[in-house]
């Protein structure tokens, strides 16, 4: 069933009715916005003939999730999917703010890790070694402006190693910031920075990194991994030796993985049905962008699996839930 349709055919459901949506992706150029240019093609298809949608750029993080919970949206991503969970119960960039309504369509499956890397010449290994030594470190990140996902979890996961920034600047270190993960690369490239901690470690800047520079790849010790998942629900992931040069052996880390699909309960159930068919059945017009890529080296983790699909952190839309359903889809029951 799952397999059938052709993308670019008639076959699947349709809406006769025209709708307009709003989509919240990303800057622009990035994957969140692939997402939603994909999803609402398959719309656009299969909808009436005034149909209209458009795609809001912003900055990736957690205003997305924001504008669908206030309304000014009716569609975003954000990644990592945890961060949904974090938006309905608000705790973390969510803190004040609670979007108890928000549901799931599904979610684009990527591997992906919050890493920190530091110039090995300071001799430091291990948060042990930081705390001991009591580097200068410049720490390259993004922004943690109550947006940025990954500027949050940098400073939450260095204050749980002991390392809060009053302490980072009391040893003469900073943080140095940059909105994305290219410019971040760029200030250890220019000696800008010593020291990185962030995310889409499958880039081909990640790569250069470690290919041109000899860094050390510090592991997370179980008490920050286990002080992150009580305190807002997040896992860890493990980034296999040989990933980078220098990477010798398993490395424990944040999660920062998949692309949650995220709309409000108040969503038209048909809809939401239809989207959720579209992510699952038209899967491979989309997956097909990233063939070029080593599965391990690709922001998005193909062959996209529909069983992976649903396996969210929110409760589904009951659109989406109808489409896991009937096509046999296990889907998680939330509170187990």
């Amino acid at each position: 069933m799952l397999n059938t349709p052709k993308w670019w055919g008639p076959e699947g459901p349709r809406l006769e009715r025209s709708i307009n949506m709003r989509f919240h992706g990303d800057w622009g150029m990035a994957n969140l916005h692939g997402v939603c240019g994909w999803l609402s093609m398959m719309l656009v298809d299969r909808t009436g003939p005034h149909s209209r949608f458009g795609i809001y750029n912003g900055r990736g993080g957690a205003d997305a999730v924001r504008a669908v919970g206030r309304g000014e949206a009716d569609l975003g991503l954000i990644t990592p999917s945890v961060a949904a969970k974090m938006a309905m119960d608000g705790r973390g960039v969510f803190a004040g703010e609670k979007f108890p309504h928000l549901r799931a369509i599904g979610q684009v499956p990527q591997w992906d890790h919050l890493v920190l890397a530091i110039d090995a010449s300071l001799g430091v290994k291990s948060f042990g070694d930081i705390r001991a030594k009591k580097p200068a470190l410049k720490i390259s990140t993004s922004p943690d402006d109550g947006e940025c996902l990954i500027g949050f979890a940098a400073g939450e996961v260095m204050s749980a190693a002991g390392i809060d920034e009053e302490t980072l600047k009391s040893w003469g270190g900073e943080y140095v910031t940059a909105e994305r993960a290219n410019g971040c690369i760029d200030l250890v490239m220019d000696g800008t920075a010593n020291a990185i901690i962030h995310e889409a470690i499958m880039t081909p800047w990640w790569q250069q990194l470690a290919d041109e520079r000899d860094m050390n790849f510090i592991p997370m010790e179980p008490a920050v991994l286990e002080a992150m998942e009580a305190k807002f629900g997040w896992g860890r992931h493990e980034l296999p030796a040989g990933y980078f040069r220098g990477l010798d052996k398993p490395l424990p880390t944040l999660d920062f993985a998949d692309f949650l699909i995220v709309v409000r309960e108040d969503m038209p159930e048909d809809i939401a049905h239809l989207l959720t068919w579209a992510l699952c059945e038209t899967r491979g017009a989309f997956e097909q962008k990233y063939h070029h890529l080593d599965p391990a080296r690709s922001p998005v983790t193909y062959p996209l699996d529909p069983q992976k699909m649903a396996q969210v952190p929110i409760p589904l839309h009951d659109g989406a839930k109808r489409y896991y359903d009937s096509a046999g889809i296990q889907t998680p029951k939330m509170g187990e």
